[in-house]
């Protein structure tokens, strides 16, 4: 079962060069094809819609909430974290899915008020819609780098 193996070897001395591409090659009669970059490449970007994230609606919804400070903690409740979701609709209507640091909080009748009016008070916005959950519940993960900043935990 010692079956032997052999390798053999053979030198060389030179290695012929493998043949270039040329651009003759690459068109039919010689002729170079049409860049399909070139539309692309030429099309201006659409603008976003204002309902989407990077639109005038909500952005301005996003900034309204940034206006908003917790009572407890000298961050506002988007940086902070309790902001979970923004929708807003091209007929003006948004959503904001939000919780609060904990069940218990002392501004939990009053905050989702305060973000549904203001919200609704933003150009643009025709009517505003809170939804306040509890799963996924809050923690300090969840706080912008700006936020952590501010409470001197980076």
């Amino acid at each position: 079962m010692n079956e032997e193996r052999k390798i053999e070897v053979e030198e060389v001395g030179a290695v012929d060069a493998p043949p270039r591409a040329r651009v003759e090659d690459a068109g039919a009669g010689g002729e170079r094809q049409r860049d399909y970059l070139e539309g692309f490449l030429a099309k201006k970007p659409e603008a976003p819609s204002p309902s989407a994230p990077g639109g005038e609606t909500y952005e301005a919804v996003i900034a309204a909430l940034k206006d908003i400070y917790d009572p407890e903690i000298p961050v506002n409740i988007y940086d902070l974290g309790l902001i979970y979701g923004v929708d807003v609709t091209d007929d003006g209507h948004a959503v904001v899915t939000m919780t609060l640091t904990t069940p218990h909080c002392p501004v939990a009748e009053t905050m989702p008020a305060e973000v549904e009016i203001r919200v609704g008070a933003v150009p643009g916005v025709g009517s505003a819609e809170v939804n306040l959950v509890w799963e996924p519940a809050w923690d300090p993960a969840k706080m912008s780098d700006e936020a952590r900043l501010e409470m001197g935990m980076l």
